[in-house]
């Protein structure tokens, strides 16, 4: 983790300061809970995180960074979740009851379908949940 402090050799240009890299030696004791808390955080998710996962992401340098990278990786861009989202709707739209299924299967995979809309921002109605549930079972 880089701290940084305001460079005053160079002119302010814009109103935005120059910043470089303060040495270890200048730094203060929030500068270092601040490095440090960054470190715990680090240690954290890699403790989290698979192998594969692992690997990419250990190029990051701060844990803001790694949990960037993360987001980026996990939910995608806005056109990944567009698509995430189209798929789950046709999953429910189509969800029936397979034969051989048992009630807590069928239900285990409307259960299933459902925390992935809400997880990606569409919530269906308590009736309408419902109403999917029924349609989706055999006429027997």
């Amino acid at each position: 983790m880089k701290i940084l402090k305001e460079n005053t050799a160079v002119a302010i240009t814009d109103r935005a300061p120059h910043r470089i890299e303060k040495p270890r030696e200048e730094w203060t004791a929030e500068d270092k809970r601040e490095a440090n808390l960054d470190n715990v955080a680090k240690d954290i998710m890699y403790k989290t995180l698979d192998k594969i996962t692992f690997c990419k992401i250990k190029m990051c340098r701060t844990a803001k960074k790694i949990w960037e990278k993360l987001i980026q990786l996990c939910e995608g861009n806005e056109q990944t979740k567009e698509n995430k989202l189209s798929v789950a709707v046709q999953k429910f739209d189509n969800i029936k009851m397979k034969k051989g299924d048992s009630m807590t299967e069928y239900d285990e995979r409307v259960s299933d379908i459902i925390n992935e809309l809400n997880a990606l921002g569409k919530v269906y109605s308590n009736k309408e949940i419902e109403l999917k549930v029924v349609r989706g079972l055999p006429k027997k």
